[in-house]
C-alpha cells in the first residue's frame, strides 16, 4: 500500500478528507496478504528483575508476528516478557534473520508513505502565482462571510492555481477578479493599481473629476440597471449641471455602466483637469446627454454657519449649523473646529447637515459621534458570528453635549454618515429629519498588495446601538424635512427666519420631541 497526503494544493489529489478539507490523501493498493506467523530462533531474553541471566538455549516459544504494516515479537505460550526482548548478535542470529526477513519480503506489502502538510503548492511558484496566492489570503482572512458564498475556498484555491492562466500580470488579474467575482459581492472588489490610487486619494480631501458619488441601486426599487448617483458636490461640474441625488448614470462615454462596478465608474468618471467625459443621465423619466469637463474638485468637507432668529436683544435664539459633505481625512478636525467656534458664539442649538453625504473614513465617523455623546454605545461590528466589536465612548472627547441637535438626512447620506446619525438617533440624543437613508450597512476595509494593486474586502457588518441593521434599508428619520427645504447654509437660515417661506420650519419644533 502507498499513501500520499497533500495539502490542498499539492497536484496529488483523490480522495478529500472530510475532516480537514485542506487535506487529501491519494490511496494506491499494491499487495494484500494475511498476517504471517514466522518462527524464530537465537533470540535471547534481557535480564529478570533477579538480574540472573536466563539461558542461552534456543528459545522456540518466540514469534514475529507481522501484519499488512508492522512487524512484532511475541510470546506464543502467553507468557509475559518480563523485560525488554534483547538481540544478542552472533552468526547463527544473522544467518536465521535473514531467512526469516527473505521470505517477509515475498509476503509483506511494499509501502511508502509521504506526508505534504506545507502551505504552498508543492510545485514552484511563479511570481504571479504569489501574487494571486496574496490576494487569496487577504480575503481567506478579513472577509465576512466564511463560508465565502458556499463554496470550498481552499478547493478554489487549488482549482485556480491549476488551471487559471497565469503567465503575464493581466492574466493574473484576470485569475484574481475571477476568483473575486465568485463572492458574488458586489462591495468586494479588486482594484488594480490605478483604481487603488484613486480610491486612496478620495480620502484624502481633493480628486480631478466631476464631482459625483455613486452606488449600486437597491434591488427592488424598480430603478433602471445602472448606477445611482448618491450625491452630487456643490458647485462641482455634475452640479452644475443638474445632476441629483437619485438621478442614474446609464453611460459613460457611451458604455452601459449596467454590468459595471462603483470603482470601474468611478476610475472612468476620473481623469486628466481639464479633459470632457460625456455621461447618458436618467432623472425620472427624462434621459439626458451630458458632457462635462474635469475639474479639480476641492472636497471640503465642512462648512458651517451662524443662524441668528429673530428675538428679543441679545435673548435672539442662536443656531450652529454646521454641513459635512464626506468623512475624508481630515472631517473630524474640521467638525471639531466648528463645533467650537460656533459654541463661542454662545449658540442655543446645533443642526448637523449629513444630506448627500456618501460617507468615507470609518473612524472618522466615530470619533465626530464622540464629540456629541457623552457616554453610550456608537456601532456595533458584527460578522458571521454576532457581535465582534463594540464602538463606544465614555464622553473623554465630549465637547457638545448638552445643546440640543437635530440631524438632516436623505437617500444620499450612506456609509459613515448613517453609522454617526444612528449614533446619535439610539442614544437619544438627536432628532433625525429628512427621508429614509441609503442603507449601506456593510463595512470594507482597503488592502494594498505587493505590487500597488489592492482589494476592498467586505469585512463586517454593523448594527447601531439599538441593534438594527440598516442594510439596504437604511435610518428611518423621526420626521419629514419640508420637500423645498434648501441645501445650502444661507438658504437654511432664511427657512427658520420667514413663516411665510414655502420651506418654514419653527426652530421650537426643529428641537423638540
Amino acid at each position: 500500500m502507498e499513501v500520499l497526503a497533500s495539502s490542498s494544493l499539492s497536484p496529488i489529489f483523490t480522495k478529500p478528507n472530510k475532516t480537514n478539507p485542506n487535506f487529501s490523501i491519494q490511496v494506491k493498493l499494491w499487495v494484500t496478504q494475511p498476517p504471517k506467523i514466522v518462527k524464530a530462533s537465537n533470540f535471547r531474553y534481557g535480564r529478570t528483575r533477579s538480574n540472573k541471566p536466563r539461558s542461552n538455549a534456543t528459545n522456540p516459544g518466540l514469534v514475529l508476528v507481522c501484519n499488512r504494516f508492522l512487524c512484532v515479537i511475541e510470546r506464543n505460550d502467553h507468557r509475559k516478557l518480563s523485560g525488554k526482548v534483547m538481540m544478542k548478535s552472533s552468526v547463527n542470529f544473522r544467518q536465521n534473520l535473514s531467512a526469516a526477513l527473505v521470505r517477509l519480503v515475498s509476503v509483506l506489502l511494499v509501502s511508502s508513505i509521504s506526508v505534504v502538510t506545507t502551505d504552498s503548492p508543492s510545485w514552484g511558484l511563479s511570481e504571479e502565482n504569489l501574487l494571486f496566492l496574496e490576494a487569496w489570503r487577504t480575503i481567506d482572512r478579513a472577509y465576512i462571510d466564511k463560508t465565502f458564498n458556499g463554496q470550498s475556498w481552499f478547493r478554489y484555491r487549488e482549482t485556480a492555481l491549476r488551471n487559471e492562466p497565469m503567465n503575464t500580470r493581466e492574466e493574473t488579474y484576470m485569475a484574481i477578479k475571477k476568483m473575486v467575482a465568485t463572492l458574488d459581492d458586489p462591495f468586494t472588489r479588486f482594484l488594480e493599481p490605478g483604481k487603488f490610487k484613486s480610491l486612496r486619494s478620495g480620502t484624502q480631501g481633493a480628486v480631478t473629476g466631476v464631482g459625483l458619488s455613486i452606488g449600486y441601486p437597491a434591488a427592488s426599487d424598480g430603478s433602471p440597471a445602472g448606477l445611482v448617483v448618491i450625491s452630487a458636490a456643490p458647485g462641482g461640474p455634475a452640479s452644475r449641471a443638474g445632476i441629483s441625488p437619485g438621478d442614474v448614470i446609464l453611460g459613460i462615454d457611451k458604455i452601459t455602466t449596467e454590468p459595471m462596478t462603483i470603482y470601474d465608474a468611478a476610475q472612468m468618471l476620473q481623469g486628466p483637469e481639464g479633459s470632457t467625459v460625456e455621461l447618458a443621465i436618467r432623472s425620472g423619466p427624462e434621459t439626458r446627454l451630458l458632457t462635462l469637463t474635469r475639474e479639480r474638485v476641492s472636497v471640503n468637507p465642512v462648512k458651517s454657519r451662524l443662524c441668528e432668529l429673530p428675538g428679543s436683544g441679545s435673548n435672539s435664539p442662536k443656531i450652529g449649523y454646521i454641513k459635512l459633505r464626506t468623512f475624508n481625512q481630515n472631517a473630524s478636525s474640521a467638525v471639531r473646529e466648528a463645533i467650537e467656534t460656533l459654541r463661542g458664539n454662545n449658540v442655543n442649538a446645533f443642526v448637523l447637515d449629513l444630506r448627500d453625504n456618501s460617507g468615507g473614513s470609518f473612524p472618522e465617523g466615530i470619533e465626530i459621534a464622540k464629540f456629541w455623546l457623552d457616554k453610550g454605545v456608537i456601532v456595533y461590528i458584527c460578522d458571521s458570528r454576532g457581535v465582534r466589536d463594540i464602538y463606544d465612548t465614555d464622553g473623554s472627547n465630549a465637547i457638545a453635549t448638552s445643546e440640543p441637535l437635530a440631524v438632516l438626512v436623505n437617500k444620499g447620506t450612506a456609509s459613515a454618515s448613517e453609522i454617526l446619525a444612528g449614533a446619535l438617533k439610539d442614544n437619544k440624543r438627536a432628532l433625525v429629519y429628512g427621508e429614509a437613508t441609503y442603507g449601506k450597512g456593510k463595512i470594507q476595509s482597503v488592502f494594498e498588495l505587493s505590487d500597488g494593486s489592492g482589494l476592498a474586502v467586505t469585512v463586517a457588518r454593523y448594527e447601531t446601538p439599538a441593534h438594527t441593521d440598516i442594510d439596504k434599508v437604511g435610518v428611518t428619520p423621526d420626521h419629514p424635512l419640508p420637500k423645498s427645504f434648501p441645501k445650502d447654509e444661507e438658504a437654511f437660515c432664511g427657512c427658520l427666519k420667514d413663516p411665510t417661506a414655502a420651506c418654514y420650519l419653527n426652530q421650537g419644533l426643529l428641537f423638540s420631541r
